[in-house]
């Protein structure tokens, strides 16, 4: 049995972790903390969790706990993360894994000398969509692949402390919305590219809303990235891999088990279907807790989530966004 304690009680965690949890019995969520007077108590008690904390180090020091679950404003997973490798716990920690290059490689290190796990938790890489995706351009029947266009659009609201607005702690457009198409193209090409072009459109307080990016790799195929969060954006998730024998289409890659479609057209033919499976978060804690169980490296984790901090730093660097935390 794996006891989980969550750091904050964020709007991402029941659908994330609660949720799947409960469709295990291998699975516990033993503990929560907020810094919020009161909040991790009313927390537990509406999702019967046993054990409250005011403050995140009395979660992280509780010896019952194995695995932390990081949910925390990107500015703190590296700090509170690192903590939690210390005392001896593995950390699934959310997305963007870090503010930059330099907390992530500093998160990997304190997991080395730990001789723990930390998972960046991509959970749409777990589900069988993506593995369609990989497995379609590993059997040749798109050709080499030439070009990929990634597309994540979704308002954020200006509500005052949104956090997802406030560039200081780890939001803006890429950080929030872009880490995802640029984790799509570096997973899909299995190797890391070059930033050749980028630019961002700010607001007055220098959070980047909108960013776009084009990507080199080192096959030659090019990658096109775009996130939005301006006002009036629906819901986009949009990945096009276009090979020399033609293009496929996944709508919602991000979160298929909402609805997704894949449109292959390859030889002049065309193809359009959907993929079975639960939701991404239950695929991710699956292999989250067999990786535990049994060793496998995950396809989130160690050098993966470096090469997607590198490749952010990257874009805001070739996009002139001066950034607090921005620089590797």
């Amino acid at each position: 049995m794996l006891r989980f304690g969550i750091l904050g009680a964020a709007r991402i965690v029941p659908w994330a972790l609660l949720e799947p949890a409960a469709r295990r019995d291998d699975v516990e969520i033993a503990a929560i903390a907020a810094r919020r007077p009161g909040a991790a108590a009313e927390f537990a008690a509406r999702h019967g969790i046993a054990r409250a904390y005011d403050s995140y180090e009395a979660l992280i020091a509780d010896p019952a706990i194995d695995v932390v679950y990081n949910p925390l404003p990107p500015h703190l997973h590296a700090a509170f993360s690192i903590k939690a490798l210390q005392a001896g716990k593995h950390v699934l920690c959310e997305k963007p894994f870090a503010m930059n290059a330099r907390e992530a490689e500093a998160m990997q290190a304190a997991a080395a000398r730990a001789g723990r796990r930390v998972v960046e938790a991509f959970h749409d890489r777990y589900h069988p969509v993506f593995r369609h995706l990989l497995d379609l351009v590993d059997s040749g029947r798109l050709g080499a692949v030439r070009t990929l266009t990634a597309v994540f659009n979704h308002t954020i609201p200006e509500t005052p402390g949104e956090f997802r607005r406030i560039p200081s702690m780890g939001g803006g457009a890429l950080m929030d919305l872009g880490c995802y198409p640029v984790h799509w193209c570096r997973s899909l090409m299995r190797a890391e590219p070059e930033v050749v072009e980028a630019g961002a459109r700010l607001t007055a307080d220098g959070c980047d809303e909108e960013i776009r990016a084009t990507l080199a790799f080192p096959s030659g195929a090019i990658a096109r990235i775009e996130a939005l969060m301006t006002p009036d954006w629906r819901y986009h998730a949009r990945f096009v891999i276009e090979g020399e024998r033609g293009t496929v289409t996944a709508e919602n890659s991000l979160l298929p088990h909402l609805g997704h479609s894949i449109i292959e057209r390859l030889d002049g033919g065309l193809r359009q279907y959907t993929i079975g499976g639960g939701t991404t978060f239950d695929f991710q804690l699956a292999a989250f807790v067999a990786a535990l169980t049994d060793g496998t490296p995950l396809p989130t984790e160690g050098e993966d989530s470096l090469g997607n901090m590198r490749t952010i730093d990257a874009i805001y660097a070739k996009a002139r966004v001066n950034r607090e935390g921005s620089g590797s």
